[in-house]
């Protein structure tokens, strides 16, 4: 037990050293933060705790490479806005006492675009896209339930001519307790530097702490999880300049009171994402998930519409799983995640030797 507090001791010693990281519009390589898979799509888009044999998961934490995930495939495609489209691809395999690895590749296609001057000539066009290559490990800590993993990511990316390389680092580390249907994890993601710049200007990468967990009730065919994102940084707010928030009445001239706990409820809902996924059978799931801060970002306040919410499901046919994941952002659009996954080994009949 000792042993345990002090894994996650250090790891709180270590997130605190990075406590004044920024968030999105301050750092380079964003897409790192999109959800890859069609399942975290669904669910809000993260879930850093829920442990089974889906290789899509173990994307947003590396601890949750399990033995299971052992020669799987998983595939991802996500029709993402503007003719923009990213995909992941990556692949599991089991080292005997050594622990579980996985590789990953994960590619962004911005499409194309149209090259032109100051004053509108035109001359051809121009594509931009990003990838990262992911190596990841995981194992359990002295047998216990407590399982330690880390992704070391190559990044690189090209913007017409502009080209910069990265690397970063995620540990993540997730506790479970099966006769609960319980676990929680923990999430450092992003540590690192960019390597070679787009104009001799450095950059930071988006780095981030989250925790959350996942629980299925007893004799409930219901799991839910919930990720607190951002843990370096409790103020997620955003002002839009041309539109400040009034702090004086234009009638009266006196000052507008705030109430300090809606700001306070506001602040802290802006971390949360929540999921939950309906267990219909063991090859059926409906899953839905809501995500505050994006809808507070992107909502239309004439019409919210579902701005923030998601939905999706899971399917396993014969040897293949696939999921579906879809993310309303903004009234104008929404996202879809396609994603599969199977294992090798599977295809593979097991022969007996006849005995005489």
């Amino acid at each position: 037990m000792n042993f345990k507090k002090s894994i996650f001791l250090l790891i709180g010693v270590f997130t605190s050293l990075f406590s004044s990281a920024q968030l999105g519009g301050n750092n380079t390589y964003e897409f790192l933060n999109l959800p890859i898979s069609a399942r975290l799509t669904a669910l809000g888009g993260n879930n850093i705790s829920t442990r089974d044999n889906d290789l899509n998961v173990a994307l947003a934490n590396p601890a949750l490479l399990t033995d299971s995930m052992d020669n799987n495939v998983s595939l991802s495609y996500i029709n993402y806005f503007a003719d923009v489209n990213y995909g992941y691809v990556a692949y599991a395999k089991k080292i005997k006492n050594i622990g579980m690895f996985s590789a990953g590749l994960q590619y962004l296609d911005y499409g194309k675009f149209t090259r032109a001057d100051d004053i509108g000539n035109t001359d051809g066009t121009f594509s931009a896209n990003e990838m990262c290559l992911s190596l990841s490990y995981a194992r359990s800590v002295l047998d216990s339930n407590l399982f330690v993993g880390a992704s070391l990511k190559t990044i690189y990316s090209n913007l017409e001519s502009y080209t910069s390389w990265g690397s970063a680092l995620d540990i993540g580390a997730t506790y479970v307790r099966p006769k609960k249907d319980f676990a929680l994890g923990l999430v450092i993601k992003n540590i690192g530097r960019q390597w070679t710049t787009y104009a001799g200007s450095k950059e930071k990468l988006p780095f981030e702490v989250q925790i959350g967990f996942s629980k299925k009730p007893k004799h409930v065919p219901f799991r839910f999880s919930v990720v607190y994102e951002n843990l370096e940084k409790w103020d997620l707010t955003y002002v839009d300049p041309a539109n400040p928030v009034a702090t004086v009445d234009p009638l009266t001239g006196e000052e507008i009171k705030q109430n300090k706990y809606k700001i306070f409820g506001d602040k802290l809902m802006r971390h949360m994402v929540f999921g939950g996924e309906f267990i219909i059978t063991k090859n059926f799931f409906l899953r839905a998930g809501y995500n505050y801060q994006r809808r507070k970002e992107l909502k239309i306040p004439e019409k919210r519409g579902m701005t923030g919410f998601s939905f999706g499901f899971g399917l396993r046919i014969y040897k293949f799983h696939f999921s579906y994941g879809r993310a309303v952002y903004h009234l104008a659009g929404a996202t879809n995640n396609f994603s599969i996954s199977f294992d090798i080994n599977s295809f593979y009949k097991k022969t007996t030797k006849a005995t005489l």
